[in-house]
């Protein structure tokens, strides 16, 4: 099977913000970070390991007590965040997601720093949240590498449990630099799409195998995945 891994913030969708809103209410409100810091970086990066930098700048110490209340307050106000903040599905992700659908030897997942609740809140809000199988997710890990070997064994897993079928080409689609070497940490087609923070020059920097302005023209993408469908043997023919 060809597995196909999406980043969502940035890839799939734009949330307006709703994700950091939600993230620093839960610092100011229920940690008592009432300064937060304004150099912390969001794009590419696990919650855990966002919400863990604010901790240490912040001067708490980082512990899983602490991160499980931060954990509880993100997730009970992202729902909340996603629906005063406007966001929207960007372009071409419909009809990519259909198109992937229709193959047989395709499967689709993702690969995201959200926290797994976070992740399904977002998705559920734009209506795609039933779109994909399995995941990686930014719940345990810091390391966006660590994440997409969680993805590939969480695929792995899913084909094992339905039908028995094992991984064969693997691609990841994201919007940053990390999407790309996360790519790389488990051999896969890496995919840079520039709809998040990061130009079509700098994200060509990093050497993804493919890089688009957006997801709307997608043939290189399709082809890739087409190239590696199971060849249907010509019955008619002499074996």
């Amino acid at each position: 099977m060809y597995v196909v891994l999406f980043d969502i913030d940035g890839t799939l969708v734009k949330t307006g913000g709703a994700g950091q809103t939600a993230f620093l209410d839960t610092f100011r409100e229920d940690l008592g970070v009432t300064e937060m810091p304004g150099d912390i970086s969001f794009a590419g990066r696990s919650d855990r390991a966002i919400a863990e930098e604010i901790m240490r700048v912040s001067g708490l110490e980082s512990s899983e007590e602490l991160w499980q209340r931060f954990y509880a307050g993100y997730t009970g106000r992202i729902e909340k965040a996603l629906s005063t903040c406007q966001g929207e599905i960007l372009p071409g992700i419909l009809p990519l997601l259909d198109a992937l659908k229709q193959l047989d030897h395709v499967l689709v997942g993702l690969l995201t720093g959200n926290v797994e609740r976070g992740a399904q809140a977002k998705l559920a809000h734009y209506g795609i949240a039933d779109r994909f199988a399995f995941g990686g997710f930014g719940d345990l890990r810091t390391d966006r590498d660590d994440i997409a070997a969680d993805a590939w064994q969480a695929a792995a897993r899913y084909l094992a449990a339905r039908n028995g079928h094992t991984i064969g080409e693997v691609m990841v689609i994201g919007d940053t630099p990390n999407d790309v070497t996360c790519a790389r940490s488990i051999g896969a087609f890496a995919v840079a799409v520039a709809t998040g923070g990061n130009t079509s020059e700098e994200l060509a920097a990093t050497k993804p195998d493919l890089v688009l302005d957006d997801l709307s023209d997608t043939d290189a993408l399709l082809a890739e995945v087409q190239a590696h469908a199971p060849r249907t043997r010509n019955l008619a023919a002499k074996p």
